[in-house]
């Protein structure tokens, strides 16, 4: 087993509970993740194809245009885990521009559907290098909507160390679990913003079930 495997079995459990909904993860380890919990816990998950189609074990099993995800988003039945090239302890969500917003340094995706889809539904992020550089004081651009800025749906984040959450009284970013062999000092030191430490866990391991599962969804091994 691998650290990897830690973060996609922590991207799997982003479903807990979710039953019927729309699933959008983005990126290859939130999409393990997403396959992992539809194939264990929450066999009601959809899964799209993000064109047309909604995906089962055995392939396509439903229709789903694009144009028919809005429906979706605007009635609140999607989790959708993006990416995040800045996140401040609110949760607020850069995937826009570095620097300056009349002249960035970076330009970068743009806002993409990140304000709809955290005013509308749940948002989850997956970052895969856990460091300052993403883990910021402030954006400098607001892609996605943090708890600050009024009425939004930010659940949880995961990195390559630890799994965080918003479930402070501010609504600001509270460490739940370090991954196995990660420390809380360690993860400290790569946030550039004061974290709520609470009671701390370890990071589950997935069960053998799971890797195996892991091993059939990736057998390439490109998660690594």
């Amino acid at each position: 087993m691998s650290r990897i495997d830690v973060c996609v079995a922590a991207c799997a459990d982003l479903f807990l509970g979710a039953g019927e909904i729309l699933a959008s993860p983005m990126g290859l380890i939130p999409q393990l993740g997403a396959k992992l919990a539809r194939l264990t816990t929450e066999p009601d998950l959809l899964l799209s194809d993000g064109e047309a189609y909604l995906l089962g074990e055995h392939g396509v099993e439903g229709w789903l245009p694009y144009r028919k995800v809005f429906d979706v988003v605007a009635h609140g039945r999607r989790h959708v885990v993006m990416g995040a090239n800045q996140l401040d302890r609110f949760g607020n969500q850069n995937i826009s521009a570095i620097g300056d917003h009349d002249k960035p340094t970076r330009q970068l995706l743009g806002f993409r559907g990140a304000p709809g889809n955290t005013v509308n539904h749940r948002t989850s992020y997956w970052v895969p290098k856990h460091s300052r550089r993403v883990f910021v004081p402030r954006v400098d651009v607001v892609s996605g909507v943090g708890h600050d800025r009024g009425f939004h749906h930010a659940y949880r984040v995961v990195t390559n160390l630890c799994v965080l959450d918003f479930e402070t009284p501010d609504g600001s970013m509270r460490l739940v679990s370090t991954h196995p062999g990660v420390t809380v000092d360690e993860v400290l030191d790569n946030t550039g913003f004061p974290l709520d430490i609470g009671e701390t866990a370890t990071t589950r391991e997935p069960s053998r079930q799971e890797l195996e599962l892991i091993d059939k969804l990736d057998p390439d091994h490109a998660r690594d």
